[in-house]
């Protein structure tokens, strides 16, 4: 058994098995779905749980092993509630009234063809999730793999993030968004996607294998946190270098080369080229230049929705209580720090939370000279006293078009711009963000009074609706009033407003047919988040697999 497999076996057993395992003729498996008070704590006996659920002796229970946990802190239930799902070993079968249900079968795993070792390299451009799992997934399949990033490597990339944060120093070709494992490595970590994709169970099995916490496994919301993000990436950067990828940091991408509507490779910056029989285009959303270039080369775009607002930053002790009922008490150990997901719509867009991050940081996140950008991180343990959230409202095509931007593909990239300069401009320079107390917001008036904070590098007050178009304006109002009523003190001056937060999705779409590649464009790819296919980790990593899944099957993009 290889290394990292054992540490699977071995990291499983820690968090999942409660008491011993003894296998015997005759027994049960079944699945039951157990409900127990926060104060039981997230980790119970669990053979013993089960012993108390069907009323029997603990020596009915040979072994018990639990496969996913869930914190219920709905306003229905009196107090917050532990849900345990736990897959039990009994020697006869449960009684009629037990929530028991059979064991079900195992996610499937990818399978995809492998590639002979006469066929030429398949660049994968960006070291985000979605380029390192396609570039994964290509190597252990046979391919030879060049991946290319214009950042750097996670720990020389930390050096830089801390000079921008600390002295104001941006560089924009190393920082937050740029280098190994992409924006989401200065983020919360969630490990969650919108639909229940049966590949997701195979990405966090990876993930524990290069690193990763053991509970991510069986977590109803996982996360990792920028931590243990990091030593993931470098696990897996070796995994992946010693194994014969070919790693090409600060390394720009100005386009692709081709010839008779076939991929021949890359078109570098500097002038230099890197072939390649196929191209996986993987860059994150803030890739603007790329996408400028590609879009110049005649690569078939279109512009999307997207969204834009602030970063709203509350007291971590103000969510606890309202989520929680906790009535000002402090909140017990047996509760994790409080998060909350809100969405409305008002005249017919939407206005919602992105990217909540409990117990974390607001950060700065340009990419560009002289443009402020915010987002959110925490650490894995989320030991912050402040929680922060986007509050972005919709933006659609028509109104970048009504501000002026035009309607061709780049145009919500222009409207980003102008929104970012705009925010370096009300924060007086050297990349401090403009910002305002959440109620006096609402009530339309700067008092040039700010509520407590970490940001560095450092906090403006300033009238925000200098800084947004009217429906942004109105979005953001109308949310903080509604939100207010589900979540008390949501709309307080115990909270900032800080912007901007503009890059919560790509503002365009590349093309990609059902192979997955661009039309008209034979053996090039695009997947995650900035081609507009992904949105967040885990959704970035799954298209990832699936890319290069498409890319193996059909020969790379080479018709025969």
């Amino acid at each position: 058994m290889c290394e990292s497999h054992r540490r699977v076996r071995n990291a499983l057993r820690s968090v999942q098995d409660r008491g011993d395992s003894i296998r015997q003729s005759g027994s049960v498996r079944v699945q039951l779905h157990i409900e127990r008070s926060h104060e039981l704590g997230p980790h119970p006996d669990l053979a013993q749980l089960v012993a108390e659920e069907l009323g029997w002796p603990l020596a009915r229970v040979r072994s018990a092993r639990l496969t996913k946990r869930a914190l219920d802190a709905r306003r229905g239930r009196p107090r917050p509630t532990w849900s345990f799902t736990i897959e039990a070993e009994l020697t006869q079968p449960p009684p009629k009234r037990a929530k028991a249900a059979p064991v079900p079968a195992p996610a499937p795993q990818l399978s995809s063809p492998r590639r002979g070792p006469d066929r030429g390299p398949v660049a994968v451009v960006g070291a985000g999730p979605a380029g390192l799992f396609a570039a994964l997934h290509l190597l252990e399949h046979g391919a030879k793999v060049r991946l290319v990033d214009r950042g750097k490597p996670v720990r020389q990339r930390a050096r830089d993030f801390g000079r921008f944060r600390g002295k104001g120093e941006l560089n924009p070709e190393s920082n937050l968004c740029f280098g190994e494992g992409g924006a989401g490595t200065y983020s919360d970590g969630k490990l969650t996607c919108r639909r229940k994709d049966p590949m997701r169970t195979q990405v966090l099995h990876r993930l524990v294998e290069f690193g990763g916490p053991a509970q991510i496994l069986v977590d109803a919301k996982p996360h990792v946190g920028t931590n243990l993000l990091f030593r993931i990436l470098e696990s897996l950067h070796s995994h992946l270098a010693d194994r014969g990828v070919i790693f090409d940091w600060g390394s720009r991408v100005a386009g692709v080369q081709t010839r008779g509507g076939r991929v021949q490779g890359l078109r570098m910056a500097d002038g230099s080229t890197r072939e390649a029989e196929s191209v996986v285009m993987a860059m994150g959303h803030s890739a603007r230049g790329l996408f400028e270039s590609l879009h110049a080369d005649g690569v078939p775009m279109q512009a999307k929705a997207f969204a834009v607002g602030v970063r709203i930053e509350h007291p971590q002790a103000l969510v606890d209580d309202a989520q929680y009922r906790l009535r000002n008490r402090a909140r017990p150990e047996t509760l994790p720090p409080a998060d909350y997901r809100l969405a409305h719509t008002e005249s017919e867009r939407g206005i919602y939370s992105f990217c909540m991050c409990p117990g974390g940081m607001v950060v700065p996140t340009a990419t560009e000279p002289e443009t402020v950008v915010v987002n959110g991180m925490s650490s894995a343990k989320r030991g912050s006293p402040f929680a922060n959230s986007g509050l972005v409202v919709q933006v659609h095509p028509s109104d970048v078009a009504a501000q002026g931007h035009g309607e061709d593909p780049l145009a919500g990239l222009r409207f980003q711009r102008s929104l970012e300069r705009k925010a370096y401009a009300l924060g007086g320079g050297g990349y401090r963000a403009p910002a305002v107390r959440i109620a006096d917001f609402v009530a339309g008036k700067s008092s040039g009074v700010l509520a407590n904070t970490h940001f560095r590098p450092g906090l403006t007050p300033a009238d925000l609706d200098a800084l947004f178009p009217s429906f942004v304006r109105d979005g953001l109002r109308a949310g903080i009033r509604r939100f207010d009523r589900q979540l008390s003190g949501y709309g307080s001056n115990e909270g900032n407003l800080i912007g901007v937060e503009s890059r919560t999705s790509s503002p365009l779409r590349i093309l990609r047919d059902e192979s997955f590649q661009v039309p008209g464009f034979e053996g090039l790819y695009v997947a995650g988040e900035g081609p507009g296919y992904a949105g967040g980790i885990m959704s970035a990593a799954l298209d990832g697999l699936r890319v290069a899944h498409a890319l193996l099957s059909d020969g790379g993009g080479v018709r025969t």
